[in-house]
């Protein structure tokens, strides 16, 4: 990247960064589309998630309502989207995290990564 006058290849540089966007532009896309589960009470309540964390499908099986004790139905939903929410992140991170170590892995202020 640094011929032998010592000045980066400004070219280069552009073009390897535009490649970087369209990569990450792509990669949000793919998890945009993907979807991972969250389960909680031992899978009475199930929480679908985006790879974004967009809730996309909650079911919950009868035998979690009980009129009597919504607080705990409330708690088991709260868990199954988090834990979705979790392995969302994970994916996340799994697939954004190369494109992070292409940037020079966290070395560029500002950036979140």
């Amino acid at each position: 990247m640094f011929p032998a006058g010592g000045q980066p290849d400004m070219q280069a540089l552009l073009q390897q960064a535009q490649q970087m966007q369209q990569q990450l532009a792509r990669t949000q896309a793919e998890l945009a589309e993907a979807t991972v589960q969250g389960t909680a009470g031992g899978g009475l309540v199930q929480a679908t998630v985006s790879g974004a964390g967009e809730l996309k499908a909650l079911v919950i099986d009868p035998k979690a309502v009980d009129p009597d004790d919504t607080e705990t139905l409330a708690d088991l939903i709260l868990a199954a989207v988090r834990d979705a929410n979790a392995a969302a992140q994970k994916l996340a991170a799994e697939r954004l995290g190369p494109l992070a170590q292409g940037l020079g892995g966290g070395g560029i202020p500002g950036l979140p990564f």
